[in-house]
């Protein structure tokens, strides 16, 4: 009893519980879900959402939600392709200029955010809506096949039998948590998100770090993208729509409060897995797409009201 009620206290621990008993429950229920081969296919799915929020992580830290995450993944995967250059046989060269527009973007969300004082949800949003225009302007509705040799082996490559993308998320995992438990940046994003005014009297710069913050979002952002286009060996408009809420869904399940100043990235990755895992089930169910949508809508809040918030005494 002592164990459930220290569990209800810890969002995370709660969390990785939750997955732990839905993966026992499905593999005994569903032939060949609790497969090596199968189970490993969801981790690899989850390490999307996981990057993308790793960044949504620190901006719902600081009260703020970034909700150009989506817009900025599918400008990657679009954009990386055709701006690689020919003469560079690794293709690193585009990689580092897909990286450095993503961050970009989150660098204009945060100067938006915090010289002209659009609120965050409105300034990413309106940025969002901008990256689709622009991409609808640039590819149409075409796809675009990725040839770049580094993002090829990023998507598809498996050291030791682990999917690359798995180990990419352990490493952004280690660095976000390292950013807000053993930095003093983390401590400054907790403590804008859970009294602004006292942490602008304390000294803390709201300026430097939103714009830190979002710059940080976009660069994961960024990431995710150059994973999802590996994966997919192709990027196309709206590639990058799934994860925006799935990464704020992940950011929430995980104990992290939606309205700042309390949570962490170790919450985020057991709800990543949660939600992919939720989503092969309903899968699984022969049922029209509006049915799953539904279905998928309601295990999510029944899981929230478990786990995306603090237990009552």
């Amino acid at each position: 009893m002592n164990m459930i009620r220290s569990a209800f206290r810890n969002p995370p621990l709660l969390t990785l519980l939750l997955v732990a008993l839905v993966w026992i429950v499905a593999s005994l229920s569903l032939r060949g879900f609790g497969a090596y081969g199968h189970l490993r296919y969801l981790l690899e799915l989850a390490a999307v959402i996981g990057i993308a929020a790793a960044g949504q992580t620190l901006v719902i830290l600081m009260g703020g939600i970034d909700l150009s995450v989506g817009a900025v993944i599918t400008v990657t995967a679009i954009l990386l392709p055709l701006i690689s250059p020919a003469w560079d046989p690794t293709g690193l060269a585009g990689i580092v200029a897909a990286l450095a527009i993503a961050t970009g973007i989150g660098l204009m969300n945060g100067a938006g955010a915090a010289y002209l004082r659009v609120p965050p949800i409105i300034m990413t949003l309106a940025m969002a809506t901008f990256l689709q225009g622009l991409l609808v302007i640039i590819a149409g509705g075409s796809a675009v096949t990725v040839s770049n040799p580094a993002v090829i082996l990023l998507g598809q490559a498996r050291p030791l039998g682990i999917p690359s993308g798995i180990i990419l998320w352990l490493v952004v995992s280690i660095v976000d948590l390292l950013l807000v438990h053993r930095m003093p940046i983390g401590a400054r994003f907790l403590a804008l998100g859970a009294n602004p005014l006292a942490a602008r009297l304390s000294g803390v710069s709201v300026t430097r770090n939103t714009l830190v913050g979002h710059t940080l979002s976009g660069f994961f952002a960024g990431l995710a993208g150059i994973l999802v286009l590996g994966m997919n060996r192709q990027g196309y408009v709206g590639i990058g729509d799934p994860y925006l809420l799935t990464s704020i869904a992940a950011v929430v399940l995980g104990g992290t409060s939606i309205l700042g100043g309390r949570g962490t990235y170790a919450g985020t990755v057991p709800g990543a897995i949660l939600l992919v895992t939720t989503t092969a089930l309903i899968t699984v169910v022969n049922a029209s797409p509006g049915w799953r949508s539904i279905m998928f809508g309601t295990l999510i809040l029944a899981l929230l009201l478990v786990s995306g918030r603090e237990a009552r005494r």
